[in-house]
């Protein structure tokens, strides 16, 4: 007899994204679903990643092409996205 455990996830999620407008070349400013709102500079993040499936974001005009996708920043689809947790903060690493 095989028993698995399946972990405890809380799959809920108590806020989303609902605008995001480009500040400049590599900052958005994101508005959540609760009204709170960060501007979010990806520029270091960026800079210091050496994968060049992300470096090639330093293009502002590739770095633009940005979309709300279910309630998330979403890069080519799925191609660079980032925790809502991180960005709520303000901080990504």
């Amino acid at each position: 007899m095989k028993i698995t455990e399946e972990p405890i996830v809380n799959y809920e999620i108590s806020y989303a994204i609902v605008k995001a407008n480009l500040i400049s070349d590599y900052k958005i400013e994101v508005t959540f679903s609760d009204g709170k709102t960060k501007t979010i500079d990806f520029e270091p993040f960026l800079s210091k990643c050496q994968h060049p499936s992300i470096r090639k974001y330093l293009n502002p005009n590739t770095f633009k092409q940005f979309k709300i996708v279910h309630g998330n920043l979403n890069w080519n689809d799925f191609d660079m996205i980032f925790p809502l947790s991180d960005l709520r903060k303000g901080e990504i690493s």
